[in-house]
């Protein structure tokens, strides 16, 4: 009944989202796109593995995007539209913002800047994030977020991605406006990056491509990266993770057994980055239906 109640709840902000924003047509496709049998399967999984008191406390928010058929991506999540602090993850909007910038012609795509972003996102260098800011300047960043080409973060639907700090000391130049967090992000908006990502939709064709291959061959290999490679080595991950005390983020578009799909997993919670392991089992199997063995079993 919870669960349900979730899910209602974010179907019903959709709606209202619908009749008064006009959001461009791949949020709407998305967001539109809840499928109950998958609802149904992922709901069940977070009871299998124990955590729906963590959804019920909202300390743990998930989306799961089948898009194996791209134009008809099936949607399940629970609290998708929960926005937390997510570390090292919105690294992805600063890449995103880095190639709008090339694609402007006001950042070089060149050796340099390659090796920056990918250090920022494989190995999630911090000093790499910072300066890849600074070039593509702070402000620009979260503009490009709110804009109606892209309106990843939406304040009708509770925020979404956001970069308002350098990743070091010092203090946030532009926390969100609605949650005053310095790096945050929702489940469902960082689906809605992938899936855009998948489709060309992020800056070019061509340009996605780009940042897809930077988002390949992970560098720090825990969480959902741990517990594909325990139970499906021959799994594709292309990915973003972030952790900072109690909180943990991952996402990814994963290619496995003839399928592709998209997960995403928020929690503020100690125990987050074994949950994630032992979930991404889960969402792998629910979307494959390969028996994939949990890591350590």
């Amino acid at each position: 009944m919870l669960f349900r109640l979730l899910l209602v709840t974010g179907v019903s902000l959709g709606l209202l989202i619908a009749a008064h924003a006009a959001p461009p047509q791949q949020t709407l496709a998305l967001r539109d796109a809840v499928n109950p049998a998958l609802q149904a399967k992922l709901e069940e999984r977070l009871q299998r593995l124990n955590l729906e008191s963590a959804v019920r406390s909202r300390q743990l928010a998930v989306s799961l995007v089948d898009i194996t058929d791209p134009a008809k991506p099936r949607l399940a999540h629970v609290n998708g539209h929960d926005m937390m602090y997510a570390a090292s993850l919105p690294k992805i909007a600063i890449l995103l913002a880095a190639f709008e910038r090339i694609h402007e012609g006001k950042l070089p795509l060149d050796a340099e800047n390659r090796r920056l972003m990918t250090d920022m996102i494989r190995r999630s260098s911090n000093t790499a994030a910072t300066e890849m800011i600074r070039r593509v300047g702070p402000e620009y960043i979260n503009e490009l977020l709110r804009s109606p080409k892209y309106r990843l973060y939406d304040a009708n639907m509770n925020g979404g991605l956001w970069v308002g700090k350098e990743y070091g000391r010092g203090a946030a130049y532009q926390r969100d406006p609605l949650h005053n967090l310095s790096h945050g992000a929702t489940a469902f908006q960082v689906a809605r990056f992938y899936y855009m990502l998948e489709t060309g939709r992020l800056v070019s064709p061509e340009l996605s491509r780009e940042m897809k291959g930077m988002l390949g061959d992970p560098g720090i290999r825990h969480k959902f990266v741990q517990g594909l490679l325990a139970g499906a080595p021959e799994a594709r991950v292309y990915r973003k993770s972030g952790t900072w005390r109690e909180w943990h983020a991952d996402s990814a578009i994963v290619e496995h057994a003839g399928r592709t799909y998209i997960a995403v997993a928020l929690a503020r919670n100690p125990n987050g980055g074994e949950w994630f392991t032992n979930l991404i089992v889960e969402l792998d199997r629910i979307i494959t239906g390969q028996p994939v063995r949990h890591a350590g079993l």
